[in-house]
């Protein structure tokens, strides 16, 4: 993984919280909040042009603003900022490798940020339903031998 990549996944991370913590603690609107991130990842760029790569500059205002409506999420779904910070890592990922797939419909960066919510919080469903499983099967083979 090379550093641009994981600066933009860094960069993701900071930009959901951001937006949540100015949601939640500050009370921003969302709107207010995500376009507030986005300004500033803008204005990062515009400011220092010559200190960031082509590929970078073309970039964080992208993934700033897109990780920015992960944090517009209300804080009954989420209030945990490890799983904010891991749907905007994940919505990095989603948006580098798929910007190809979007190309010509709006609206990318939202389905990109959705995805990558939905992914997130779908991970302790799933893995408890597994551990479920794997519980389930041990137990009844105790039993069996048990039995035996």
């Amino acid at each position: 993984m090379n550093l641009e990549l994981l600066l933009l996944v860094g960069l993701g991370a900071f930009s959901a919280i951001v937006t949540f913590i100015l949601h939640t603690k500050y009370k921003q609107n969302t709107v207010r909040a995500s376009a507030l991130v986005g300004l500033f990842s803008s204005l990062v760029v515009l400011i220092f042009p010559d200190a960031l790569s082509a590929y970078l500059i073309k970039n964080i205002p992208l993934v700033a603003f897109g990780a920015s409506f992960i944090g517009m999420v209300s804080s009954s779904v989420v209030s945990n900022y490890f799983l904010l910070a891991c749907s905007g890592s994940v919505f990095t990922f989603v948006f580098l490798k798929a910007n190809s797939v979007f190309s010509g419909f709006g609206g990318g960066l939202g389905v990109a940020a959705c995805i990558s919510l939905l992914v997130v919080l779908a991970l302790p469903v799933i893995f408890k339903k597994a551990i479920r499983s794997i519980v389930w099967v041990h137990v009844r083979k105790s039993v069996t031998k048990f039995k035996d």
